[in-house]
């Protein structure tokens, strides 16, 4: 699938790069236009990396697909970044991801108007139950069929519950108790901010807005890097990660409690994020692509 939006892609990226002629080339892990039209040109590339997993599928299927674009350029892989910027906190990285530059994931969740309660003083743990934004539009998944049977036995619970999931998921749910919001869309920064635990399926954005947040995770994972993140966070300590044959309203509710009674969890949500605060912000490493940049035109001179 990536093979091929590259090669759709690939001739108006090299028009562009072509045109344009930028310094440097950014370009995220399963982007492979990018790599193809900028190491034609001669510009050095840095690749973003989302995820922990390694995925070594994504650039050998992209080069089946590409195969001829690369043939004509007199390449048989996919051309190799000059340096990769890894989000994650160090200590959750595989073995892969050794050489990458860290960078701090500066959470950004778009825009919208906040409810008052957020910024209340709450009387008892707040959970945030969340599946972002590409699950839902996936089709059918152990998550998003039984999503209303697992808001029920939260609600059992004894904490106030925040679903932030789309209106369109919950527009066929039975009245909730007032121990649950229902939010829909809302930039997860804030409510996270104002939560104790989250509850969600394991996309990089939803995971690291949470540790940056210093949150004890229950991770639901449904398809690609997801379970391979959610383990990462579990074996941390700092969460738990179901994997679908195990996810019932019941035990996701049991495991909640369970993130929220033991102090474990949280310290170790708090160390996962002291490592992300002390990463380079997005600002110092862009003047360490300008030395990558200022060093390639050096060696090329």
């Amino acid at each position: 699938m990536f093979g091929r939006m590259a090669a759709r892609a690939l001739p108006g990226t090299s028009v562009v790069l072509r045109a344009w002629r930028p310094d440097v080339v950014v370009s995220e892990r399963a982007e492979f236009a990018g790599p193809i039209a900028a190491w034609s040109l001669g510009i050095p590339r840095v690749e973003l990396h989302w995820g922990v997993a390694a995925l070594p599928e994504y650039r050998r299927g992209a080069a089946t697909e590409l195969s001829c674009q690369l043939a004509a350029r007199g390449l048989d892989v996919i051309p190799r970044p000059s340096a990769v910027l890894n989000p994650w906190p160090p200590s959750l990285r595989l073995p892969h991801a050794a050489g990458h530059r860290g960078i701090r994931p500066l959470a950004y969740n778009g825009e919208a108007r906040v409810p008052d309660w957020v910024l209340r003083r709450r009387r008892r743990p707040r959970v945030c139950l969340t599946l972002g934004t590409v699950v839902p539009r996936t089709g059918r998944s152990q998550v998003t069929e039984s999503v209303a049977d697992i808001v029920a036995a939260l609600a059992d619970l004894d904490v106030e519950l925040v679903v932030a999931v789309d209106d369109r998921i919950a527009a066929g749910w039975p009245p909730l108790p007032s121990s649950v919001h229902h939010v829909g869309r809302m930039p997860l920064s804030p409510v996270f901010a104002a939560c104790d635990a989250v509850i969600h399926h394991g996309g990089q954005g939803t995971a690291l807005t949470a540790i940056e947040a210093a949150l004890p995770q229950l991770v639901l994972p449904v398809f690609d890097d997801q379970f391979d993140n959610g383990e990462s966070i579990a074996r941390a300590g700092a969460g738990v990660r179901l994997l679908p044959d195990e996810i019932a309203p019941e035990a996701i509710a049991r495991r909640c409690a369970e993130i929220l009674e033991r102090p474990a969890y949280r310290r170790a949500a708090r160390t996962l994020a002291a490592e992300l605060a002390a990463e380079p912000t997005p600002t110092e490493v862009a003047e360490e692509l300008a030395e990558l940049v200022t060093e390639g035109a050096a060696e090329a001179a």
